[in-house]
């Protein structure tokens, strides 16, 4: 397997592909996967540290972090996306490793509440600006024939790193206390992810040039209005309310991790207050991002196959039983159930999106496209964060559930009516490559 050459400014030497691309690919799956380390690290071990250490209780305050990392990922994601088309890819990543570097030592040593918010919001600033700009790199080595399996296989990294290390946090936080044991982790992961950023990663914008360069219309003329030259206002508008799927995806994404984030700040507490010891709650948080993580290494190259608005809309329908199931459960084995459950329903669904996304997005404005997409569906972090506080704090943690449940279906409908197949099966058009718009 030849490794990829240097790129040059006329492109000569690039290969689009997965396999032209194995060994870039593979550096930037792992980085992915220290990318939802940082996250799992603290998920088991944050919603009982503000009740054991800091004395909080209202799930509305207990949720602001949350809530300031959803804010804070979702701007970082519009910057990871805007900078990484002026500049390049490779710069915004080593960016966002570095705000990581003092998250793991804020929680370790926070002697209130506001220094749990304060690296949330670094947190999120990391997140946003690597996680974003992994994905754009990985769509632009690809190309357009496999742009769902790369996603799958993106997100199963990071997802899957979630599941691992929140388990991992569980079992550290069981055995050696909440603090510092399960921080360590985001130490270790930091050091190696900024390591590997900085010394083994190519930049891939000289991809996304080649694939422009090579670009052909979609024959039924959808995309025609669409064309390379778009300003970072009409990305904006074209991906949040305009262009069909582009602004069905951008409102999908935003339910999907509104689950999350209420799942993120309430799922803990709810298994908690059926007296479950840290361990089997470390264990249940773990299979959701697991069978997510697991699940997507099959679902995005299905959507390869069978088109993404099929999938989109079953996983949010799926998302929805999952919810009804954890809202009526009370036993260990139910939950697990639901958590598997939603889990399978979410890995339909995320990198199915970012999938269309990149089959709608010219590669010249594709990495703000990913970025407006990314604004929106991190943003759920803060809604499902917000009102899953408010709608305890009035009613109850199921409540809350049930009202997740009942905005799921509305996503699900929202995607059936409005969104049209954004991908092309071989054959319907001469080449794939002219899906773009």
């Amino acid at each position: 397997m030849t490794p990829p050459t240097q790129p040059s400014a006329t492109g000569r030497g690039i290969e689009l592909g997965l396999r032209q691309n194995a060994a870039q690919f593979a550096i930037l799956v792992a980085i992915n996967a220290l990318v939802g380390g940082m996250v799992g690290q603290q998920q088991t071990v944050l919603p009982l540290l503000a009740e054991s250490e800091f004395g909080l209780t209202g799930y509305t305050f207990m949720f602001t972090y949350v809530v300031a990392f959803g804010i804070t990922k979702a701007a970082a994601n519009y910057v990871a996306g805007t900078w990484s088309d002026r500049y390049g890819r490779k710069p915004v990543l080593i960016a966002g490793w570095l705000f990581a570097i003092p998250v793991p030592l804020m929680l370790i040593w926070a002697p209130n509440w506001g220094w749990v918010v304060a690296a949330n919001v670094l947190l999120g600033v990391n997140q946003g600006l690597t996680w974003s700009t992994t994905v754009i790199m990985k769509i632009d080595l690809v190309g357009p024939r496999q742009r769902g399996l790369a996603m799958g296989l993106n997100e199963a990294a990071g997802y899957g790193a979630v599941a691992v290390t929140s388990m991992a946090a569980g079992y550290l936080a069981a055995e050696h206390g909440l603090r510092p044991a399960p921080f360590l982790l985001g130490l270790t992961y930091t050091a190696l992810a900024l390591g590997l950023s900085t010394l083994a990663v190519r930049e891939t914008h000289h991809h996304a040039k080649v694939e422009a360069a090579g670009h052909v219309p979609r024959l039924d003329g959808r995309h025609d209005h669409l064309h390379g030259g778009l300003s970072s206002r009409d990305v904006v508008v074209q991906a949040s309310f305009r262009e069909p799927a582009l602004s069905s995806a951008s409102q999908a994404g935003l339910v999907n991790n509104l689950n999350f984030g209420l799942s993120w700040g309430l799922f803990p507490l709810l298994f908690a207050s059926a007296g479950l010891p840290v361990g089997q709650i470390g264990l249940l948080f773990a299979l959701y991002p697991g069978v997510w993580g697991i699940g997507q290494l099959f679902t995005g190259a299905l959507s390869d196959r069978w088109g993404r608005k099929t999938l989109i809309t079953v996983g949010m329908s799926t998302q929805a039983a999952a919810l009804a199931v954890i809202a009526v459960a009370d036993s260990f084995a139910l939950w697990s159930v639901g958590s598997m459950l939603l889990g399978a329903g979410t890995a339909m669904v995320y990198p199915t999106l970012l999938a269309a996304i990149g089959d709608v997005a010219h590669p010249s404005w594709r990495g703000r496209a990913v970025g407006v997409y990314r604004v929106w569906r991190d943003l759920g972090y803060a809604v499902g964060a917000l009102m899953g506080g408010v709608v305890a704090d009035l009613w109850s943690l199921r409540a809350a559930v049930w009202v997740a449940a009942g905005v799921s279906v509305v996503s699900a409908l929202t995607v059936a009516i409005r969104m049209y197949e954004t991908h092309h099966r071989p054959g319907t058009q001469p080449d794939e490559g002219g899906q773009h718009g």
